[in-house]
């Protein structure tokens, strides 16, 4: 889904200000032929949101429809944006709340008046909203593989901190003998087989051993300290009550991480294939650092419109990666963007620091900045700045990033970023 900052302007033959949600949506619809506003609430259901948009294209011919609702995402949007001839406003929730308060300081609310706010904002204040725009169907399906990835890795960090806190009650020799990866394999594993100390202990060594060696743990010294670890150990609580019902906790979450780290690798395989297939991915495949979860996430967040960012500022603003500045009397203070998409200013910044390791003019602004005492975050918000500038000209160009194209353009104009030395560095995966 695309927010466009321009609008065709079309005649609308109606206007509609919908308040959305899981149970039922409330509408308010303007007829300019009768200048008389016309309020329903309607049932949420597929059957019942297809009829009334049946009935809307069959009432106004097809003609173009406006409709107002806050977000830019849920189940009603898909539906909405098939309509050719209904065109869509977003309204952020915020802009809505302060315009309702505004004119409501009792501060009551109910559905039906928000329909009624959003088809005033609609009908006056048309030019300062943002028309939404399916984006073409490769890049809507690479975007929700990669933000269904990025929800199973959450829940993955999640699973883990429950583990860690089961483990540390009971067992927390095992974090020590597990390696540095909890949801590796080997973990997964360990746990499985031996989910308690006493399991453990009684195991033969040579068992333990050729455990180790089968998830390639074979350097002897680490074999051996691991085996004197198990010797030595000692139960934190020899109390049965903790214990069995810490084992059946550990036991629900290794298995809900075995089932998780299956699916996060058949989206990997799914992304790679969308990525593949997408037209745009020659500009995006082999950006420093980007490897194959940060490059498509970078794809998606220009896609394929030229027209949809018009210029680098847009977005940069978009992202939340341009900062905004607020003057009040003779105050002048900065601070970051509120309200911007949460998954795209994280895709760049995340990209971002990549670059620091694998990009030697990104590392040399990156170590320019610490040394002015800048902050790691602000450094890293201020170089996806930058790289979103560099990328949008590539992209609207169609010419994949080049660095020793772009070394030189910074030693034309005589950055001392210039003076670092471009170097071969892997992409990382």
């Amino acid at each position: 889904m695309n927010a466009n900052s321009a609008d065709s302007a079309p005649v609308f033959v109606a206007s509609i200000g919908l308040d959305w949600g899981d149970q039922s949506h409330a509408l308010a619809l303007h007829d300019p032929a009768t200048d008389q506003i016309e309020t329903a609430t309607l049932t949420h259901s597929a059957e019942t949101l297809h009829q009334w948009l049946d009935q809307l294209e069959a009432r106004f011919g097809g003609r173009p429809v406006a409709l107002a609702l806050e977000g830019t995402r849920g189940a009603i949007f898909p539906v909405l944006l098939a309509r050719p001839w209904l065109h869509l406003f977003a309204v952020h929730p915020v802009t809505s709340a302060r315009y309702r308060t505004a004119f409501t300081p009792s501060g009551a609310k109910d559905d039906l008046p928000d329909a009624q706010v959003l088809l005033e904002l609609l009908l006056r204040h048309r030019d300062k909203l943002t028309p939404l725009t399916l984006t073409d169907a490769a890049t809507r399906q690479l975007a929700g593989l990669c933000e269904a990835r990025r929800d199973l890795v959450d829940r993955r960090t999640q699973l883990l901190n429950q583990l860690t806190a089961c483990l540390k009650k009971f067992y927390p020799q095992a974090l020590e003998l597990v390696g540095d990866h909890l949801a590796s394999p080997l973990a997964l594993a360990f746990l499985t087989k031996w989910p308690d100390l006493l399991s453990l202990k009684t195991a033969r060594p040579a068992t333990v051993k050729a455990f180790y060696y089968t998830h390639n743990v074979r350097r002897p010294e680490t074999v051996q300290t691991r085996l004197e670890r198990i010797r030595q150990a000692r139960a934190l609580t020899t109390d049965e009550a903790v214990i069995n019902v810490a084992v059946r906790q550990l036991n629900v979450l290794v298995e809900q991480l075995h089932v998780v780290q299956k699916h996060v690798a058949g989206f990997d395989t799914a992304i790679a294939a969308a990525f593949a297939a997408h037209p745009e991915a020659a500009l995006f495949r082999n950006l420093p650092g980007a490897g194959a979860v940060l490059a498509p996430r970078i794809l998606i967040a220009f896609g394929t419109e030229r027209d949809r960012y018009p210029d680098p500022g847009s977005l940069q603003k978009y992202a939340g990666l341009a900062p905004v500045r607020e003057k009040s009397g003779g105050a002048l203070w900065t601070h970051w963007r509120w309200h911007a998409p949460t998954f795209l200013r994280q895709s760049f910044i995340e990209w971002a620091g990549q670059t620091v390791v694998y990009c030697p003019w990104a590392k040399a602004y990156y170590e320019r900045m610490k040394a002015k005492d800048k902050g790691h975050w602000a450094i890293l918000r201020a170089l996806a700045f930058k790289w979103v500038r560099i990328l949008w000209k590539c992209w609207q160009e169609r010419t994949p990033y080049d660095e020793a194209r772009y070394l030189k353009q910074l030693a034309h104009r005589r950055s001392p970023l210039a003076q670092v030395r471009l170097q071969t560095q892997p992409v990382t995966s």
